[in-house]
């Protein structure tokens, strides 16, 4: 099967997880591609299913092993990225890879697939909004909500470097229109 791929990318709370778990539903050919982090785990996630938590030295000599497809410096000292073998693992299977990255990871996973991928940028309804999101967490500092605030204004002028953008206002309506252009883009291929 021919690698074939969909990104989701989006500020912090902007509800792209959400929305790929509800699609995950409805599509049997996706497999979630699992990013690396050095951070620490939050509250009930688990490493190899949520994220592979790896520390920062692990993070480092992974990076000089050029194991990442992409990977960035989200946040001083916190990193992710995209392992190479995890894109592997998922084709083996002969599955369409799924990503839930950053919009820097995002475009690059784009450059990387070309027109094997089609990347979707998920719009939050406001800034406003978006930081109601964010505190209703309950699991960042009022600092760290800053930090993803203050990123959160330049990741929004990336959208159009995406090939669709979702407003997810209605989350629905936003699950509706995704599968709708999801479809579509698996019909053509």
């Amino acid at each position: 099967m021919k690698r074939r791929a969909i990104l989701f990318s989006a500020p912090s709370g902007s509800g792209k997880t959400t929305i790929i778990k509800q699609l995950l539903q409805y599509f049997d050919c996706f497999e979630f591609s699992i990013s690396a982090t050095s951070r620490q785990p939050r509250a009930g996630e688990e490493n190899g299913k949520d994220y592979y938590f790896l520390s920062p030295e692990e993070f480092d000599h992974r990076v000089r092993e050029d194991s990442f497809l992409e990977w960035e410096e989200v946040y001083a000292g916190t990193r992710y990225g995209t392992l190479k073998s995890e894109i592997d693992r998922i084709c083996a299977m002969d599955k369409v890879v799924i990503f839930d990255v950053d919009v820097n990871g995002g475009i690059n996973i784009k450059k990387y697939f070309g027109n094997d991928a089609l990347a979707i940028f998920v719009m939050p309804p406001s800034i406003e909004v978006l930081e109601q999101r964010l505190r209703s967490r309950g699991t960042e500092s009022e600092e760290a909500i800053s930090k993803r605030l203050g990123r959160s204004a330049k990741e929004l002028g990336e959208a159009p470097k995406f090939d669709v953008t979702i407003v997810n206002d209605d989350l629905e309506r936003a699950v509706a229109e995704t599968k709708a252009v999801i479809e579509k883009f698996l019909g053509e291929k």
